[in-house]
């Protein structure tokens, strides 16, 4: 058998239906379910979750990654073994070889579909290790698998902890100052309607995201009749993870950009009851945007902003940091933004939608400056005729 051939054949295995997983040799007796098949157990432990498509979503990519890995190695669930976790991390860090397993988007059917869009940070590995720790749990207690491998990782906090100390990904003040005044620049006079239009879809995607704080999900998702009044004041409906439901306080700021926008659309100035519309929409004013095309949109946007920038300025560090952005440094950058200008935990934590405090503390770096002054208080002793320099 060639090698081209053998290529093809490991692609074909990997070309199954949304919703599906691949198959996989039975692990052990006495099973609690009734399934035939790792995918079958892990399609089982995925129905737990349909209640939350964001969360199956995650799960399902996380879970058919590691049946495809054991699948390389002819390896069922029930004998995956603890020194196997260090070689899975380190494929996670570096999928080889690359054109098996890495790729842009496409869809699931394309020859060119691959699990990965590229290597994974430290924070997404921990995070799929967490997600398969889950997994584990869940399978020795249907009785699929006799032991869970992840128990026995010593340094199972280190690694399957994913809380961080502090949020790093986010755009610091200045930058993102510069970035909404380059969003907010005049077009040049003569340009079309479609150019107009992509405009002003960026200043609302961009304006959305810094103002309430949604995951890009939820801006996918929201109608505009998720935007309502009550007792005088505008609030945002929005579904979030696990299906919970919370109501968002829309700044005015944001009910400026949804008449500028609605007017773009030829809409009346704020939304009304029952208008079961898509807010963010294509070049045809009608059809929503879909998860990866707003991706694609916001990263496209970092990047044009990374060039003009660079024009501008020539500034290396934060082009950089406008290159390497996402989505969800979005979010990032208005909880951060909103911890500096002083909003309450306990709000922050509402319009972050976290179930933990400490998750949303991550965001108050303010109090790092206060902590670096205050420590300028102690040093070292001072000559008799020296003073001491007071903090700034």
């Amino acid at each position: 058998m060639t090698q081209q051939k053998t290529h093809e054949n490991v692609l074909g295995r990997w070309l199954v239906p949304a919703g599906e997983l691949l198959p996989a040799e039975p692990s052990g007796q006495g099973a609690h379910i009734d399934v035939s098949s790792d995918a079958e157990a892990v399609g089982q432990w995925l129905a737990e979750f349909r209640a939350s498509p964001q969360t199956l979503r995650a799960y399902r990519r996380e879970a058919e990654r590691l049946l495809l890995w054991l699948g390389e190695r002819s390896v069922g669930l029930g004998e995956l073994r603890r020194q196997d976790l260090d070689a899975y991390e380190a494929f996670l860090a570096a999928p080889q070889p690359s054109e098996r397993w890495v790729g842009p988007s496409r869809p699931r059917h394309s020859p060119q579909w691959r699990p990965f869009r590229g290597p994974l940070s430290p924070a997404s590995r921990r995070q799929s290790l967490v997600i398969l720790q889950g997994l584990f749990a869940w399978l020795v207690e249907a009785g699929w698998v006799a032991h869970n491998p992840f128990r026995l990782m010593r340094d199972k906090r280190r690694r399957l902890d994913n809380r961080q100390g502090r949020v790093e990904r986010y755009l610091e003040r200045p930058l993102w100052d510069w970035l909404w005044q380059w969003l907010e620049r005049s077009l040049e006079e003569g340009v079309g309607a479609k150019a107009r239009f992509h405009h002003a879809r960026r200043r609302m995607i961009f304006g959305f995201a810094y103002l309430l704080a949604p995951r890009i999900s939820e801006m996918a998702a929201t109608r505009m009749e998720d935007f309502a009044m009550r007792e005088g004041l505008w609030w945002w409906q929005v579904v979030g993870k696990g299906g919970k439901l919370a109501h968002i306080p829309v700044p005015q700021d944001m009910q400026r950009l949804l008449v500028e926008w609605r007017t773009v659309l030829g809409l009346r100035p704020m939304p009304e009851p029952g208008e079961d519309t898509p807010l963010l929409r294509g070049l045809n004013g009608r059809r929503g945007l879909g998860d990866n095309q707003l991706y694609r949109l916001i990263r496209e946007a970092f990047g044009d902003a990374a060039e003009a920038l660079e024009a501008e300025q020539g500034g290396q560090g934060e082009v950089q940091r406008l290159r390497q952005a996402t989505p969800h440094w979005l979010r990032h950058t208005a909880l951060t933004h909103q911890a500096q200008a002083g909003v309450e935990l306990r709000y922050l934590a509402s319009t972050a939608r976290h179930a933990r405090l400490d998750t949303t503390a991550r965001y108050l770096h303010a109090e790092d400056e206060e902590w670096h002054r205050q420590s300028s208080l102690h040093g070292l002793p001072v000559g008799a005729d020296e003073t001491r320099d007071e903090p700034v």
